[in-house]
């Protein structure tokens, strides 16, 4: 049973997409730069984030004891870069 569309519900400025809406779409860095000029479309573009680095660091999950990892925080801020490089000289 096909419901019909609640009239109240329905969004008439942005109407579901259909297969035919979907064939016509086109990705942003195609159409962007025609609707707002090539310097506007590159900072529309712009990857987001923190930029890659050449020596990434790996999150892992690590259980210390409660009273080692208050003596590493105690040491004040930095501590976890503090922490990897004693693990790194020892190693």
């Amino acid at each position: 049973m096909k419901r019909k569309p609640n009239p109240e519900k329905t969004d008439r400025e942005n109407p579901a997409w259909k297969k035919e809406t979907f064939s016509r779409a086109r990705p942003a860095r195609e159409v962007l730069p025609k609707l707002f000029g090539n310097v506007v479309a590159k900072q529309m573009l712009k990857p987001r984030g923190r930029p890659k680095t050449g020596n990434a660091r790996v999150s892992i999950s690590l259980r210390l004891p409660p009273k080692t990892l208050a003596r590493w925080k105690a040491t004040g801020p930095g501590w976890q870069t503090r922490m990897a490089e004693k693990l790194k000289k020892t190693v």
